[in-house]
């Protein structure tokens, strides 16, 4: 079995849980808990939701809650990603059982809900040590990124709760719209072409194709993979999953796929680039190719999508600067983010004149 990087940390500084609290709505929520005392760790590569490790023994769940401190209007809602799990954990094996949801902010401060540990390999800037890394492997994981996002746009929302929490009518209208009020709440700098961009986004607006469930953060360390890669075993962070253009979708998963040849403006934004610089895994132009065929879409218009990616994905960056700017995170992480909106600004004006 590879030798797995260690993807937990102990809870940073102001972000600890109340362990006592915890281990109490364990013993009154979930059937059959073993006895023994409460280990929690946090998950350290997340930038916006705080995720942890709950252990009792051989036991193990994860606990998801916002972020500390205000949080833009609608997000981290905790409720409905829950019931997003809930929705398609029955007919799409990788999402993770949920397990209970709670609204008693004085158990962790803030709602919360826990769910199934799934257990393999999650891909970020390193491969394990001990993967033997060939252009082949490479090849297959990318292939299987398309394949689990073609078979995520397959399914039949209509059968699912899911009709319940979205409304798929005017999607990318609200999406655009949305996205730019998100940045003018969150503005702090002065970022030159912004404005220009918004414009832009609001006047080439294509028509949308037909409604699928999105997960809409589908990205390679959002996955995890069976010990040998040959299976999907995970897909998470289904914060803002809901059901719309699936081409907005593969736009977003583009918009963190790095290639190897992309400035450093992108491959180095969130620190060290990511895998998928590495020879054999497909470049995003292989990577939508791929899609098409397998999904039988037109992606035509994919330019517009992958533009306004790189806005939501500034958008984004932009939130979270505005929370450390204002003080309600001390992650040191967080303050050079300002630099990383401006370049995404940047390189989706540059995305927006492809051809």
């Amino acid at each position: 079995m590879a030798e797995r990087l260690k993807d937990t940390i102990p809870p940073r500084e102001g972000e600890e849980l109340n362990r006592a609290a915890v281990h109490r709505f364990l013993m009154e929520q979930v059937p059959d808990l073993p006895e023994g005392e409460l280990e929690i760790e946090q998950f350290g590569a997340g930038h916006s939701n705080l995720t942890y490790l709950l252990k009792i023994g051989d036991w193990e769940a994860v606990l998801r809650r916002p972020p500390h401190g205000p949080v833009a209007p609608k997000a981290h809602d905790m409720a409905r990603e829950y019931k997003v799990l809930a929705a398609l954990h029955p007919v799409f094996p990788a999402v993770p059982k949920p397990l209970v949801y709670s609204e008693d902010t004085a158990i962790v401060g803030s709602p919360f809900f826990i769910m199934e540990r799934r257990h393999g390999i999650v891909l970020d800037a390193a491969f394990p040590v001990q993967t033997k890394v060939t252009t082949s492997l490479c090849q297959q994981i990318s292939k299987k990124m398309v394949d689990t996002l073609c078979d995520l746009h397959r399914i039949n929302y209509r059968e699912t709760d899911l009709v319940n929490i979205v409304k798929p009518d005017g999607f990318m209208e609200r999406q655009v719209a949305g996205w730019i009020g998100r940045y003018k709440r969150s503005e702090t700098d002065v970022v030159p072409g912004v404005e220009e961009l918004m414009q832009w986004l609001n006047a080439h607006r294509p028509k949308s194709q037909e409604p699928t469930v999105i997960h809409y953060d589908f990205k390679l360390n959002n996955v995890m993979f069976s010990d040998d890669y040959q299976r999907v075993v995970g897909v998470f962070d289904w914060e803002m999953a809901t059901v719309g253009d699936p081409l907005s979708d593969l736009g977003a998963a583009m918009s963190y796929w790095i290639q190897s040849d992309d400035p450093d403006l992108l491959k180095k934004g969130l620190g060290k680039p990511p895998v998928t610089v590495i020879d054999g895994f497909y470049t995003r132009d292989e990577f939508i190719q791929a899609y098409a065929q397998k999904s039988g879409r037109d992606v035509s218009q994919i330019n517009y999508y992958l533009t306004f990616a790189y806005f939501k994905l500034a958008v984004i960056v932009q939130q979270i600067y505005y929370r450390f700017k204002k003080g309600q995170t001390q992650d040191p992480r967080f303050s050079q983010f300002n630099q990383f909106v401006k370049n995404l600004i940047e390189y989706a004006l540059y995305q927006r004149g492809i051809a």
